[in-house]
């Protein structure tokens, strides 16, 4: 260190310990858990008044969404309450939200940290209104862990697709999402509990939107698995949760349609695509449909 002019605070340094504090986190050789006082600090916050009050406890929130399995269908009822033009109007279905925010992170589980020299998986799911996906690795033990959990509510026209576009969007949104540690030679798998793509892939005539997608697939190396919904809970539930579902909010704040946003995603089926940077959209279509 010395050599190299790097010094060191005696008074900041931390040896032989289980678990060190690292940028609002705690890292110990089981994985990666969020900050107590984070967490304490969100769950004693006092119910929002209005929007500014509202919108400092979401940024707070928001900072620890990735220990949440379900953090964008909880707090969606509570951001219809973001819009300009609506009044406030807090109600029982905002505080049961709040609560259930609250109630999620503090027993948030310890996610592993990802280990670039293990082969990832991804699960993805889409509903009639939303999307989610989580990031997978199996540890030293055999058990299947969790690195990252993702999920948005589908945008308005979004919700049009058809439902095999629903689920190619959700595996779109997935490579986005993990896409660092997703992209590169190593293959990986990705697991749905939707067989339609295959029937979609056979369509003689394919949309601009679906000739894009499997563009943009074309960079990643990966082998979709069909796994059916009861053996998919993990992402069932990040999409289908009915509180999530805009039919059963009294307002609802749109997001704009544009469907190049980053935001956007998709995903999979029993198929194996296994695709390359070097791959063309007409050879990867059909590889698909000739699985």
């Amino acid at each position: 260190m010395r050599e190299n002019k790097l010094y060191a605070n005696l008074k900041k340094c931390v040896f032989c310990a289980p678990e060190i504090p690292v940028l609002g986190c705690y890292i110990s050789k089981d994985g990666v858990r969020a900050d107590p006082e984070n967490i304490s600090s969100i769950c004693s916050w006092p119910t929002p008044k209005n929007q500014t009050e509202l919108r400092q406890w979401l940024g707070l929130a928001n900072y620890l969404h990735k220990y949440t399995k379900d953090y964008a269908s909880l707090i969606q009822p509570m951001s219809s309450l973001l819009k300009k033009d609506v009044a406030w109007d807090w109600r029982p279905e905002h505080q049961d939200a709040f609560e259930a925010v609250k109630k999620s992170l503090a027993s948030a589980p310890v996610l592993m940290l990802p280990d670039t020299s293990r082969p990832f998986h991804v699960v993805c799911d889409a509903s009639d209104f939303a999307i989610g996906c989580a990031l997978m690795q199996f540890d030293d033990e055999g058990r299947e862990r969790v690195v990252s959990y993702q999920s948005r509510q589908m945008k308005p026209a979004e919700r049009n697709y058809p439902f095999h576009d629903k689920e190619l969007l959700a595996m779109r949104y997935a490579l986005i999402k993990f896409r660092v540690y997703l992209l590169g030679e190593q293959t990986f798998a990705v697991y749905t509990d939707h067989a339609s793509l295959r029937t979609a892939m056979k369509s003689p005539h394919l949309s601009q939107r679906m000739v894009r997608w499997l563009s943009f697939f074309a960079e990643y190396n990966f082998v979709v698995h069909y796994k059916p919904g009861k053996n998919n809970i993990l992402v069932d539930a990040l999409s289908r949760r009915p509180d999530y579902d805009p039919r059963r909010l009294t307002r609802y704040q749109g997001v704009p349609d544009n469907e190049d946003d980053d935001e956007d995603c998709a995903v999979c089926m029993e198929l194996g695509i296994n695709a390359t940077v070097s791959s063309s959209v007409l050879p990867l279509r059909q590889q698909i449909a000739d699985a």
